[in-house]
This record gives C-alpha cells, structure tokens and sequence, in this order.
C-alpha cells in the first residue's frame, strides 16, 4: 500500500520542489555588491560603501520600482568599478538599474548622464554621444554633461567641438573635472606646459585622499613621466600614496620609475601589486615590458599571452560582438598585445576593428600606423600617422613612431628629425622604450 502511493507523492513533492526553487531561487533581481579582496582604500570609506550599497538594495528589495533608490545604486556601481576595476561586472550592473528608471521616466536627467558614462567606460564612445546631448538639451548648465560629451568626441576624434564643449564645461563649473578635461585637450595639442598646470589646477582644486584627487594627481605625474621629469613624476606618485594609500594606478607609476632605473625586481614588485589591488589590463601590459628589458623574453611572452587573455576574456567584446550594449571594446589594447606577440595580422584585424568605429582619433590612427610599419607596408603607414599628427601632438612616442616611419618613405632626414624630437621632449625614451624600437633609438 505504502509502495502504491509513493511514486504520486514523490512526483507531487519534486514539482513543488521545483516552484519553489524557481519562485524564491530565481536570480536575484537587484545586483549585488562584490566584497573587496584587498585593502585598496581606507577601511572607514569601504564600510560607509557597503552600509550605503546594502541600503539602497533592501530599498529596492522592498520596492523594486524606487526610481530614486534605483539611481543611487547604479550611480554607487558606477563608482565602484571605478574603484576596483571590475568593469566587466558593474557596468552592467549599473546598465540594468538606469535602463529600468529610464524605461519609466525617458527624459531622467541624471539616468542619461549614468547611462552616457557607462557606454564611455565600455569604450562605447559613438553611443554615450547622442545620450549626452540629450542630457545638455534638458540641462545646458550642467558641467557634468558638457565633460561627458568632451569625453565622447576627444575619443571619437571631433576635436573642434571637444574644445567647444570643454569651454562649456568650465564656464559652468571650473571643477577637478573641468581643469582636468582642459589638460588632456591641451596635451593632445602639444601643449605641455598648459596641460601640467590645468592638472594641477585639477589636483588642486579636489579633496586630498578622495578617489578622482588621486586620479588627478597620477595623471600629473604621468605628464611629468612623458617629458622625462622622473623626480617630479615620482614626488606626484608618493604624494598620491601618503593621501590615499594602496592606490594602484600610483603604484604602478612608481614601477615604471623604478623600471627607467632599471631596478626591475621593485619594478615587477611595485606592477603585482597594483594588479591585485585593481583588474586594469594595462599593469599586465606594463610587467611584460618590464620583463623584456631586463633579459626575460620567455616571461615577456607568457605576461603577454595572459595580457590577450585577460582583453579577449569576460566583458571584452572586441569585434565579436558589435551588438553587445556593454561589453568593453578592447581592440586598441588587442592590437599593441598581438604585435608584442609577434602576430602581426591579429594586431591589424583588431586595429582595424577599432579605426571602423573611430576612424578620427588619433591614438587610433597611431595603432594602425605602428601595425602596418611592423608589417613592412610602409606606405599604409604613412597614411595613418599623418592623421595621427594631424593635432600637433608632441606625445614622445607618436613622435619617434612617425619619425620611424617618415625615414622609410622619406625624406630620411626629416624622419631623423622627428626621433631627435621625442628624444628632446622626453629624453629618457630610449630607456623605457629600447624593447621594440630599431637600432636608431637604441644609439641614442
């Protein structure tokens, strides 16, 4: 009798078995928030993080339609991949909450400027530019906006209308972010004196031990790294370290100050633990080199190859997925990694890639410019890098790439001219670039 029952009973006790796992099992609705694995910033402000994070979600766990609740989530998220790198989870994390408040209210200010600043953090510039414009229609005195289309058509090549924004943006807020949009525009054309002090003016002008000051203050040490002023660069990233401890990107400069000394052991120290502190591809990227200046080409190669992984992997659409609202577009990085790996029609297939979706800018047009004169297509790459110059950038590197590239399709004299040039604007180039350069840079 038992026997004749069971089966029914079993059957009856799996299907509710099963609405219950899919009822209360189900993936929860409002995104989480990752523990930290590593100290990278000061206990007090992770704990008001997390009580404030953990707030909003019981909010919206309660009431899933808090469109207030919903914002101020995915605004934290937003910072919070900032923070930690985790681009590849918050971002869309972010996506998710801004999509349901612009879903109810379309014209919702702030959720078009979180929206805008998720697609330019996925590397999704000609996106973020339409949703930004509508953000400046419905408040044209807002800084935060006008920055948000600086961003878009810097990265998109439109420097015209970049400076026009910028100026924009200052008149409605000289802020951090204003003085630091103001030097980067100043530094892409050639102005380097103009983009340290608007950096510094930005340093200045921020809160000592908060996350953009020291964002502001590394980058003033990156100017000072590019025209060869190490011990400023250096007394930047120490200062950066004393205001905000365990802070990666200062780190990171500090490796590279210790890599132009050819201390490489603290070089390689210094990159880890940047890297564990903070998921940025590019401190890989910066130990491979390390590795191959100082006589380890097998460790170089094996650091690259975990360097294309690390692009090609989760959230890294790359050219694959073009339809992927929010995965980040890596094809740059891809292109630089696959020729330090010797695979030159990778690095061209990537870079091209990238020119299709910003044939304008000029970093871009450098990447493919460097392909094509490592594939020995000179003439393509003479192409390339006149668009490149086209800003009168007088970045070191862009400098000698030309200068290269000029010596094999001529006049050699002033391809000459152009590497003694970057060697005056940062004469410690040789040094820190000797790797993959040809025997010219290399004697001098």
């Amino acid at each position: 009798m038992i026997r004749k029952y069971f089966y029914p009973l079993f059957f009856t006790a799996f299907a509710a078995l099963v609405i219950l796992i899919l009822v209360f099992g189900k993936k929860e609705q409002v995104p989480q928030l990752k523990p930290r694995e590593v100290a990278i910033t000061p206990a007090s402000e992770w704990l008001n993080t997390r009580a404030a994070i953990e707030g909003l979600r019981d909010k919206l766990r309660k009431k899933p339609g808090d469109q207030k609740a919903s914002l101020q989530l995915a605004l934290a998220y937003i910072q919070e991949g900032r923070i930690t790198g985790d681009h590849a989870y918050y971002d869309p994390a972010a996506l998710q909450l801004l999509n349901q408040v612009l879903e109810k209210e379309p014209d919702h200010f702030d959720a078009l400027c979180g929206k805008a600043t998720v697609y330019l953090s996925g590397h999704h510039f000609a996106e973020a530019i339409p949703i930004a414009r509508r953000a400046v229609q419905l408040n044209p005195y807002s800084a935060f906006a006008y920055g948000l289309l600086v961003d878009g058509y810097v990265e998109t090549g439109n420097y015209p209308e970049a400076v026009e924004m910028a100026g924009k943006m200052i008149a409605a807020r000289p802020d951090i972010r204003s003085y630091a949009r103001i030097s980067y525009l100043r530094e892409i054309h050639g102005d380097y004196p103009g983009a340290i002090e608007a950096m510094d003016m930005a340093v200045k002008a921020g809160q000592p031990g908060l996350e953009q000051t020291a964002w502001a203050r590394v980058h003033l040490g990156q100017l000072y790294e590019e025209t060869g002023k190490l011990p400023e660069a250096e007394y930047q990233y120490r200062k950066t370290l004393e205001e905000r401890p365990h802070y990666a990107y200062a780190m990171a400069g500090l490796g590279r100050m210790e890599k132009t000394k050819k201390n490489y052991k603290e070089a390689i120290a210094y990159l880890e633990k940047a890297a564990r502190s903070v998921q940025d591809p590019s401190f890989t990227g910066q130990m491979a080199e390390v590795y191959q200046l100082s006589g380890q080409p097998e460790k170089a190669a094996k650091v690259n190859q975990k360097l294309i992984a690390q692009l090609s992997g989760d959230g890294h659409t790359g050219e694959d997925d073009p339809g992927n609202e929010i995965g980040h577009y890596a094809d740059l990085e891809l292109a630089y990694a696959y020729l330090k790996t010797n695979q030159p029609a990778l690095a061209l297939r990537h870079a091209e890639a990238e020119y299709g979706r910003r044939p304008q800018n000029i970093d871009v047009n450098e990447a493919l410019a460097w392909v094509h004169y490592k594939r020995g297509a000179y003439a393509e790459a003479d192409r390339y890098i006149a668009l490149a110059l086209r800003t009168g950038s007088q970045k070191p590197t862009l400098l000698y790439r030309a200068g290269l590239i000029k010596m094999k399709n001529g006049p050699i004299e002033a391809g000459r001219e152009l590497v003694d040039k970057s060697l005056s604007v940062n004469p410690f180039l040789h040094l820190q670039s000797v790797w993959e350069a040809p025997d010219y840079l290399a004697r001098n």
